[in-house]
């Protein structure tokens, strides 16, 4: 969704009088006035720059930012500005030192001046002859540095290297799979991409890869900056960028969406030799399914049966076996669910209570009641009897996860499994991996955005879309139908405020998202648009996981994500609140009447999932190193709790207090006050670390109306031919609460089996 723009005015009456050693032109020199454009992610800038003969007598610049940008972030931007255009006359010349936190800004108004500069006929290769050699720059991408290595020969840009980078995986940097080998298929990424376009094109201007914007400038600029230390102006780099001409293309599935619903639905669909084509609003494939906890629940026998339940954990078997409704429909429900669990209960109990009980039957059972009864049962059985199937069915392909049972944050059972690599990526990389095999059977076309479906004769027979770059009209017709898999509307906060009417949240408006900026809603407008219904659009969850920075689900420790049981919370006075295992709406509501809506999880030394924070292989869930973490402020530590209460404003003494009681509830001394049912491990040894988290809008649990084999549905229940849909475009399938860990099975069990529709239906 674009923000408005608002127009500031940077008057900038800057004299040339005491710029010691510009050149004078005689009095009889033209004074002309040129206007330039100058773009950021942070904002365009439109530079008036007053020319007498070649000598730069006035600059003036046009700001416009967003009116999302902090006014913080304004006010830098402003007086980089300023600062930039004063280098500029004080020079005679579009150079200036890069302001650091504002690099990409100062070189914007030097990309205006240079443009200037350009139709006053001043700016030539020759009046900017670069010396060859090899030049390094850092400026600070999406999450750290960005070094690259430029080298210089006979006036032309012959190679560009990234040296370091820590963007994110997939968006913003590479995509690697289990072995570490890069991945090219499925789109874009600047880190892998842009320096073979800035070498092949000679051009420093090409268009930005949506979706990984902020990552696409900062290294533009970085290798802007090696062009002009060579001596060199960027803006003589404007090659010729090579697109796309294609604006029709014919298939026999078209799937809107290559997030990890979108990729399971190709996969499945090119097993069966379909031909498909996926339309992916950002530069690359992944979606939020890359930036997701990447746990995925599921029975497993095998890893269950090692883990251990406690007398809490049995009595919440016992309150699901006996929970009621005053609802005459919904206890019906209950009582159809309860009845194979209460067998499965008796017979595990006469077995020796060996291992963790679970079963297909109690996971949809506990998922039902989790989402308070809300969820469409059919779809809850769709999703969890298919569960394990899925999970064997992506591992079959590579996927590789920890071996390892867990509960995962607000996943209420141990029946979690979690990737063994950052985020989302192992989905992704798996997936991508498949499809690459296919060829020219499978398409993702990128840095496209579909905008209306097409019909006829009330059939779904294609989608209309729009080019990013360029603005043109792209038209895909499907034979066979079209899967929409285009997320929910987490990071539209307009679309989010408008459906929040529950009643359980007070005003969202304000709250960050843990998704990427793409989750705007596309498809559940686009689906409406062709007669579909809608289901739960207010049922809108939270995540307790957002970062206080950005609230994104980034940087944190490992085990802060999947291993509950080894965990607490506590507030800023230091003190528990809630149940650490609870369900996540509960846990938010808590969070978000703590002072400053903020808490810290607190984990020490001890446990089977601790990870020495000294050893230089430490990384967080998404690969960052410990000393990044706690340089960076996303964490403390200390080797004492008193060091650590002490850093954290804490009263050493209200902390060690809430530890020490916690630890008798851990040894099974008295019953936690909050409830929680899963504690294995006592904290007692350090080091000791604390990660602040704060409340992100996360999911949104409604959306188009499907049946159990992902048909969508119309207003009056009937099936809208050639459409179908999977993943978080859909309502109906989490209710009220969705649990953790269930998101990424629904991924893969509902776009498996929109594919494994399609294909039954066009046999």
């Amino acid at each position: 969704m674009k923000h408005a723009l608002r127009k500031l005015m940077l008057a900038l009456t800057l004299l040339l009088a005491g710029c010691a050693g510009s050149t004078s032109q005689p009095a009889a020199a033209e004074t002309k006035t040129y206007t330039g454009l100058g773009t950021s992610m942070e904002g365009s800038y439109i530079v008036h720059v007053t020319l007498e003969g070649s000598d730069i007598r006035d600059v003036t610049v046009d700001a416009q930012f967003p009116d999302s940008l902090p006014e913080e972030f304004r006010q830098q931007g402003i007086e980089a500005v300023n600062a930039t255009a004063a280098k500029v006359i004080e020079n005679n010349a579009p150079v200036a030192d890069m302001i650091s936190g504002a690099t990409v800004t100062c070189q914007a108004v030097l990309d205006g001046v240079s443009d200037c500069l350009n139709q006053a006929g001043l700016l030539t290769k020759e009046a900017y002859p670069m010396k060859d050699g090899t030049y390094q720059s850092a400026v600070f991408g999406n999450n750290d540095l960005i070094e690259v290595e430029v080298t210089i020969e006979d006036q032309a840009i012959k190679a560009v290297t990234v040296n370091s980078e820590h963007e994110t995986a997939g968006i913003g940097g590479a995509l690697k799979d289990k072995n570490g080998e890069s991945i090219s298929f499925g789109g874009n990424r600047p880190i892998d991409t842009l320096p073979k376009t800035i070498v092949e094109e000679q051009n420093l201007y090409p268009d930005t890869i949506s979706g990984a914007t902020v990552t696409s400038y900062d290294l533009l600029t970085a290798v802007k900056n090696c062009v002009r230390e060579a001596g060199g102006n960027a803006y003589l780099f404007k090659g010729n960028a090579k697109t796309s001409s294609a604006t029709e293309y014919n298939t026999d599935v078209v799937i809107v969406g290559a997030g990890g619903s979108g990729l399971a639905a190709a996969v499945r669909l090119a097993q069966d030799g379909k031909r498909v084509v996926l339309v992916e609003k950002n530069g690359a494939a992944g979606g939020n399914t890359l930036v997701c906890g990447a746990i995925y629940n599921c029975p497993d026998p095998k890893l269950q049966s090692v883990a251990v339940m406690n007398d809490a954990q049995k009595e919440t078997v016992l309150a699901a076996l006996t929970a009621t409704s005053e609802d005459a429909e919904k206890q019906r429900v209950l009582e159809e669910l309860q009845a194979p669990v209460k067998t499965q209960w008796e017979t595990f109990q006469k077995n020796g209570d060996a291992g963790v009980f679970d079963s297909a039957e109690w996971y949809t059972l506990q998922t039902w009641l989790g989402g308070d009864m809300v969820a469409d049962p059919e779809l809850v059985k769709t999703l969890c009897e298919n569960a394990y199937e899925g999970y064997e069915w992506i591992t079959s392909m590579g996927m590789e996860f920890s071996d390892e049972i867990g509960q995962g944050a607000g996943s209420l059972w141990q029946r979690t499994h979690t990737s063994t690599m950052p985020m989302g990526t192992g989905f992704i990389s798996t997936y991508l991996s498949q499809l690459e095999q296919y060829g020219d059977q499978v398409q993702i076309i990128t840095d496209t955005t579909a905008t209306e479906l097409l019909t006829e004769n009330g059939r779904v027979t294609g989608v209309k879309a729009t080019a990013n770059a360029n603005g043109n009209e792209v038209v895909f017709h499907a034979e066979d139908g079209v899967i929409l898999a285009t997320g929910g509307f987490s990071a539209n906060r307009l679309m989010v405020e408008e459906n929040n009417t529950s009643g359980k949240w007070p005003s969202l408006i304000a709250l960050s998202s843990t998704n990427r900026a793409s989750a705007t809603g596309d498809g559940i407008v686009m689906a409406a648009g062709a007669g579909a219904a809608l289901k739960d659009m207010e049922q809108i969850q939270l995540l307790y996981l957002g970062n206080p920075f950005d609230g994104q689900l980034t940087k944190y420790p490992p085990r802060d994500v999947n291993g509950t049981d080894q965990i607490i919370f506590v507030n800023a006075d230091g003190e528990r609140f809630v149940r650490e295992d609870g369900r996540r709406d509960e846990i938010c509501l808590a969070i978000m009447k703590q002072k400053d809506g903020m808490f810290y999880m607190l984990e020490s030394g001890d446990g089977d999932l601790y990870q020495d924070i000294h050893d230089p292989s430490w990384r967080s869930a998404d690969g960052f190193t410990f000393d990044y973490l706690l340089n960076n402020g996303y964490i403390l530590t200390a080797d004492t709790l008193e060091g650590l209460a002490e850093q954290a404003g804490m009263d050493p003494a209200v902390l060690q207090k809430t530890v020490d009681e916690f630890n008798s509830y851990a040894g099974k001394a008295a019953n936690d006050p909050f409830g929680r049912t899963l504690y294995s491990t006592a904290l007692e040894t350090g080091p000791w670390v604390m990660t602040q988290r704060q409340v992100s809008v996360h999911h949104t649990m409604g959306g188009v109306r499907i049946d159990p084999s992902c048909h969508v549905l119309n207003e009056a229940g009937e099936v809208i031919p050639g459409l179908y849909a999977a993943g978080e475009v859909t309502g109906g399938i989490h209710g009220a609460n969705r649990l953790g860990g269930n998101a990424v099975v629904e991924t893969v069990v509902f776009g498996k089996l929109s594919a494994e529709t399609i294909l039954e239906e066009t046999k």
